[in-house]
């Protein structure tokens, strides 16, 4: 049997470290088994920089624009992720969608499993931000394969139906483009929402493709381990270099001595 091809879906923007991360998730999407498909969104233009790294990814990509007028924007990477699941739809792409944020870590493992998924799987990702010092799980509990209960450490958050971080989850393509398939009460565009609160945006998405819990496959057998961590790390105070190029000589100059 034929795998199943990844659609992976990337939003980036400009900042001092996009070219690590860009580079740092390429590297890892090279050494899984194709079919492939790595798009990667940027917002009002593509620029020449990201262009680059993709080309020498070596990895088979699509690069999109989000041409969302930035000052109606509250969630950019709502909108970003929105301009790749019109793409999906428009153009009938067949396999399973998985949003890779370009900052989070990745095993091998993941996306191998990914292929196992039918309709909707999820696992359970490890959260650590820099503001505060402790990891958070947030994801399925599971008994085999059937979800049958959360993990979650967020109390502004225990309103939420589902308690999926965005890199918790795939699904099959074609609930985007062939409801009928899937049994699905309504023939209108699944989409993620930015009216709804920071936090909200995973399980209102969600509710759009599965009714319940028993239409989810929690991945790997039991969802007994943690094969990628959402690392809030980033270099905010650094300047973004045009190009990735720096136009001065760096500060320390050591002159060149004689090997006695």
């Amino acid at each position: 049997m034929p795998k199943k091809q990844l659609i992976i879906v990337t939003p980036t923007y400009n900042r001092a470290l996009q070219a690590y991360f860009l580079h740092r998730l390429g590297q890892t999407l090279r050494l899984v088994e194709s079919p492939l498909l790595w798009i990667v969104v940027e917002m009002k233009e593509i620029s020449m920089e990201t262009s680059e790294i993709l080309r020498k990814s070596g990895v088979m990509y699509r690069h999109l624009v989000c041409k969302k007028n930035s000052t109606n924007v509250k969630d950019r990477g709502v909108h970003q992720r929105n301009t790749v699941l019109e793409h999906i739809e428009q153009h009938r792409l067949d396999g399973i969608v998985y949003f890779a944020d370009d900052d989070n870590i990745y095993s091998l493992e993941l996306f191998e499993s990914l292929r196992d998924i039918s309709r909707f799987g999820t696992w359970p990702v490890a959260m650590l931000a820099q503001s505060k010092a402790k990891a958070i799980l947030e994801g399925p509990v599971c008994n085999g394969t059937q979800v049958i209960g959360w993990h979650t450490n967020e109390k502004s958050k225990r309103l939420r139906r589902f308690h999926v971080d965005m890199s918790g989850f795939a699904f099959n393509s074609t609930i985007l483009w062939d409801p009928k398939r899937w049994h699905r009460p309504t023939s209108r565009p699944v989409r993620q929402l930015d009216t709804v609160k920071e936090g909200f945006q995973e399980t209102t998405f969600i509710e759009q493709v599965v009714e319940d819990e028993y239409q989810m496959e929690g991945i790997p057998q039991g969802c007994s381990r943690v094969m990628n961590w959402h690392l809030h790390l980033d270099a905010h105070n650094l300047v973004y270099p045009r190009g990735w190029q720096f136009q001065k000589n760096l500060d320390a100059v050591l002159p060149i001595t004689e090997l006695g």
